[in-house]
């Protein structure tokens, strides 16, 4: 079973519904409606992961819900209205395969400055874009 974060979602007048995770500082994510941001709660969290990894930083430690809700700025936004949920965190198999493939330069150079825009390595990054190309 993957690891689950605790992820909570509030919405603002005049705005999407944001998401945003107590144990992953800087991992936001939102949606125009729930279902939505539900959904890119996920690739979010799993990007964020990657990301964190491709740059050597350690990825905390998922706590229990209960933990969680002590946290002072979860209580906090639960009082306005947030609600929490728990989103899977749905890694790599942990297996890599070496490939060899030949690309257009240009779009190789597109490809390293989109990775590095986003703190990944080129082969993270790909292998970001055929996950969601595939639908997961």
């Amino acid at each position: 079973m993957p690891m689950q974060y605790v992820a909570v979602i509030e919405k603002e007048p005049d705005s999407a519904f944001g998401v945003w995770f107590p144990d992953v500082e800087g991992c936001f994510s939102a949606g125009d409606t729930v279902e939505d941001a539900v959904a890119n709660a996920a690739t979010a969290l799993r990007q964020h992961v990657e990301a964190m990894e491709s740059a050597g930083r350690r990825v905390p430690p998922a706590r229990s819900i209960d933990d969680v809700l002590h946290d002072a700025d979860v209580a906090a936004a639960i009082e306005v209205g947030a609600v929490l949920f728990a989103v899977p965190l749905l890694a790599d198999a942990g297996r890599t395969v070496r490939i060899n493939i030949s690309l257009d330069k240009a779009l190789v150079d597109r490809i390293d400055s989109a990775a590095a825009a986003r703190g990944l390595t080129r082969s993270a990054f790909l292998a970001q874009a055929a996950r969601e190309k595939m639908g997961g």
